[in-house]
């Protein structure tokens, strides 16, 4: 069977073109922002700062609820804040301040560790209704939109960075036949992200069987990974990358996902 859709990527990158073109100074190299935290638990956001700038992003912003500005005003001294809920997560108030820097980003990042929150909720809703650029979304941030994820699914520009069980869900809540399991096999998981990105334009990002997986535009590649907690790391190279070739998705995700 003829599966050409499916590149491997072992030791060295199949789009070596994507290193060889990167930014060689800051001022080119793209603007990200990076969303999440809540009261009880920020250690993403911090992580996906160190990870961008270690992968070349230009400039970075954080943006948090300020119910924790006092917490981390010493380590991440140049975040910014929102307005947060009584239980510290951020609250509906918060829109105008992340569509106002997701004016200034070229890439945004909804790395996580919001919480379980019906105004944050409410808030990534409005958000990504809005907000029309180049969107990651990653951790606890798609478990808002798992039930629902026609929202980000249908969208341009978007890539989810999920675990196979999230994917489960996704699948489960999508009108769409072929159902993930956690048992499949890796040829059985290529199958159905080729067919599922084939019809929806967003990118999948999912580890399994020691692999991560990457689908895009009924394409997709693996490659062999033993990291496992993996998610934040890799949304935001994956962040980075597409940050610097967004007219090259597929290419530039696969790439970010070679780690040197």
């Amino acid at each position: 069977m003829d599966r050409t859709y499916w590149q491997k990527q072992i030791a060295e990158p199949l789009y070596p073109d994507i290193l060889w073109s990167r930014p060689e100074f800051k001022a080119g190299a793209g603007k990200l922002l990076i969303i999440g935290g809540n009261q009880h638990g920020f250690g993403a956001p911090g992580q996906a700062y160190a990870v961008a700038e270690d992968a070349g992003a230009g400039v970075i912003r954080v943006l948090l609820p300020d119910a924790i500005q006092k917490t981390v005003k010493g380590l991440l001294p140049d975040a910014d804040f929102a307005p947060s809920t009584p239980s510290g997560s951020f609250s509906r108030k918060a829109l105008g301040e992340l569509q106002d820097l997701s004016m200034w980003s070229d890439t945004c990042l909804l790395i996580g560790d919001f919480g379980r929150n019906s105004e944050t909720a409410i808030l990534l809703e409005s958000f990504v209704e809005t907000y029309k650029g180049p969107l990651v979304v990653t951790q606890d941030a798609a478990d808002y939109f798992r039930e629902t994820p026609k929202q980000l699914i249908h969208r341009d520009n978007t890539v989810l960075v999920v675990s196979l069980s999230q994917l489960q869900k996704i699948f489960i809540n999508t009108p769409f036949i072929t159902p993930i399991t956690l048992g499949m096999n890796t040829l059985q998981l290529v199958e159905a992200l080729h067919a599922f990105t084939s019809k929806y334009p967003a990118a999948i990002l999912t580890v399994h069987n020691g692999f991560v997986f990457c689908g895009h535009d009924g394409r997709v590649s693996t490659t062999k990974t033993n990291q496992q907690i993996w998610r934040v790391d890799t949304s935001a190279r994956a962040s980075v990358f597409l940050m610097q070739n967004p007219s090259k998705p597929f290419e530039s995700i696969t790439t970010a996902l070679l780690r040197d």
